[in-house]
């Protein structure tokens, strides 16, 4: 499983130290260099967990299973870079930096204590798959130094993650330090299993029934964190695409609405060069699509209109879809009258029924409206009321 999970993982923390770099290129805060090093050595951990590589470090240093070491170290450098982060973004950078000494501190005792316990255990070349299980086996107290100080850090980060959320600036630091603590879980898993590991080995027993599931929860707990950590930067630009989207989808529905009745008075349509924010042409749509309205008014029979408030009532619609049906109707007759040329003799007051009180209101009518306009009922009743109607193929 290591041979899909880890490359997956490294090519994860990759991305986000390539996004990370124009930040540092900008401004060079402890929280931006940090995170850039934090997604370095989350991309070594794993680089260093891939077979291939694991193979090739230990015959080129001749100490078998060196990238073990190289990686579970790594793992140690980035829970403190990600305390770096959390100190930073808390107590500012000089308050962080006196804070975080011991904390640094206690990490390097970590690794060196680690390295001797490795250095002086048994020497068992084990595939990525088998190392935790080995080091439970021939060093315990190495894997159990590793565990501790492991999952101490991941509890530190979550709690400090979670609170911090809570008075976090901006709306995607919030949502990225929540997802960031949502990883514990994930990351205890993992810790437990490993725990397991050492407890059957005592036994004499082996923790191979439940590998899978340490390593499945620690890439889970790498790639829920890096998505947390990432969604500071990420976030708004997807927001921003989202909106687009909308706008795009929203406009393409409106399109056929907007055709059908400015190509009726096509003096409506604005005479300004191409607008390139998708926002602003949806909303030039809109109130093209309601000065055509008024711009038909003349055109609208008062009766036809009594007929079409009287069809909807039969049809037990209510509230937008009423609204919209109504005006669909009398839209659908007023283009016949224009085209034949013979304006009512009693025009209606108002050629809108839904008075919607922002964009957003107005957005749903008018999505409502395109709908209506091309629907089975109103085609009925514009076939009875103005049989021209029917032959009108230009709105689909």
């Amino acid at each position: 499983m290591n041979a899909l999970l880890y490359p997956l993982c490294s090519v994860v923390a990759l991305l986000a130290l390539i996004c990370k770099i124009p930040a540092l290129r900008t401004g060079r805060s402890l929280t931006q260099t940090a995170l850039a090093a934090h997604f370095f050595f989350l991309f070594a951990t794993f680089m260093f967990s891939t077979p291939p590589l694991w193979t090739v470090m230990g015959d080129w240093t001749g100490i078998a299973d060196f990238s073990g070491l190289l990686a579970q170290s790594c793992v140690i450098v980035l829970t403190g870079c990600q305390q770096l982060v959390l100190l930073d973004l808390t107590y500012g950078h000089q308050a962080a930096l006196r804070k975080a000494r011991p904390r640094l501190l206690v990490l390097a005792l970590v690794l060196t204590a680690m390295s001797c316990l490795f250095l002086t255990g048994a020497s068992i070349r084990e595939a990525p798959d088998g190392f935790a299980v080995a080091q439970a086996r021939k060093t315990p107290a190495y894997l159990a130094v590793y565990l501790a100080a492991y999952s101490a850090n991941q509890v530190s980060i979550g709690l400090m993650g979670w609170r911090y959320a809570r008075i976090a600036p901006s709306l995607w630091l919030r949502r990225g330090l929540r997802t960031v603590a949502l990883a514990l879980p994930f990351a205890l898993a993992y810790a437990v299993v490993r725990t397991s590991d050492i407890v059957a080995a005592s036994l004499g027993s082996s923790g191979n029934p439940w590998e899978p599931v340490a390593q499945v929860g620690v890439a889970l707990a790498v790639i829920v964190q890096t998505i947390g950590w990432v969604l500071p930067d990420w976030g708004p630009q997807l927001a921003d695409a989202g909106d687009w989207l909308r706008y795009w989808r929203t406009s393409r529905t409106l399109a056929s609405l907007h055709r059908a009745l400015t190509t009726q008075v096509p003096d409506t349509v604005l005479d300004v060069p191409r607008i390139p924010d998708a926002r602003t042409r949806l909303y030039r749509l809109v109130i093209e699509v309601r000065d055509a309205q008024w711009a038909l008014r003349s055109w609208m029979d008062a009766d036809v209109a009594r007929k079409a408030h009287e069809e909807a009532r039969r049809a037990g619609l209510e509230g937008g879809e009423y609204a919209a049906a109504v005006e669909a109707m009398t839209l659908r007759c007023a283009i016949a009258a224009l085209r034949r040329d013979r304006p009512p003799e009693n025009t209606v007051d108002s050629p809108v029924v839904a008075a919607p009180g922002d964009l957003a209101a107005e957005l749903c009518h008018q999505k409502k409206l395109a709908k209506a306009m091309s629907s089975a009922p109103v085609l009925a009743f514009a076939d009875r009321t103005c049989p021209v109607s029917a032959s009108d193929k230009e709105y689909s």
